[in-house]
């Protein structure tokens, strides 16, 4: 199916996480090192810097914005007087921080490679999902899971996962305890081109318990029905979609984060990364 998407913004390096936030857009631009609020024109409004690579976003309850630092292993807090600390996870990984999401409480799920994925050493296993309190806590409540990357929460406090590693969604529910109580798939990812992988990318959800993702490899942007079955297909010749999230007033409003080229120096250079933009008919629901 050919794809209604146009173009939102651009000038980016690699655009990622969008979130919608106190009737703005936000997201990040990993290798420009900036997390970005942009108007409703596509302009940046404001800009937020935490001297690292900067992934997934959220907000604590009362406010406060955290800010994934990628190499840096940490998650920050924008208070303020400025960024600090909210929680360190080098102790429990020297690989690279991802996305993240933050649920209504300010639990946030952060999501890693588990192996030395941009230096090109080591090779893919299974890794946990990391979840941080409101105070800064870390725990690790689900493991094995193949290249964690994009975190949705549903409004039931189901959890979502991208497994791009294993071209699958899945879908974790967690007990009172905390402790988690019911694992399944979502959905599994069939590939667009042969012999090579579908791996999810960023997601989110809607109120028809549907979920959006982004497939980079295939050139995809898929819509899950609540049966885990694909229902919307869009294909982007020649760019490579990389994170979704349903926005706008009445949350009905898709936004796509895309790249041409997964060549850092020339898209750190000549920055094109794009934010795409389209309606759809189901509202977002949960986080992001």
């Amino acid at each position: 199916m050919s794809s209604p998407l146009e173009t939102f913004a651009t000038g980016f390096g690699l655009p990622e996480c969008p979130r919608w936030h106190e009737g703005a857009l936000w997201m990040s631009d990993m290798w420009g090192s900036a997390s970005h609020r942009l108007t409703p024109d596509g302009s940046i409004a404001q800009t937020v810097t935490v001297g690292d690579e900067q992934g997934g976003l959220g907000w604590l309850p009362d406010g406060r914005m955290l800010i994934v630092g990628m190499t840096g292993g940490k998650i920050w807090r924008i208070d303020p007087q400025g960024p600090v600390v909210h929680a360190d996870l080098r102790p429990y990984t020297p690989w690279g921080l991802n996305d993240m999401a933050v649920g209504p409480d300010g639990t946030a799920y952060v999501s890693h490679f588990g192996y030395d994925y941009h230096g090109g050493r080591g090779s893919l296993v299974p890794t946990c999902l990391f979840r941080v309190q409101p105070d800064g806590t870390v725990d690790q409540p689900v493991n094995d899971l193949h290249v964690p990357n994009g975190v949705a929460i549903a409004e039931s406090g189901e959890v979502y996962v991208a497994e791009p590693g294993a071209s699958r969604i899945a879908r974790l529910r967690f007990g009172a305890d905390g402790a988690l109580a019911e694992r399944s798939i979502f959905a599994q990812l069939t590939p667009r081109i042969e012999g090579r992988p579908a791996p999810p990318d960023g997601i989110c959800l809607d109120a028809a318990g549907g979920v959006w993702a982004a497939e980079p490899v295939g050139g995809r942007v898929l819509h899950f029905d609540a049966a885990g079955n694909v229902d919307v297909e869009w294909t982007l010749e020649g760019s490579h979609p990389l994170a979704v999230v349903l926005a706008g007033p009445d949350r009905r409003d898709l936004y796509v984060c895309v790249t041409g080229s997964f060549d850092r120096a020339s898209m750190t250079e000549s920055p094109n990364g794009r934010v795409l933009l389209t309606r759809v008919d189901a509202p977002g629901a949960g986080v992001p």
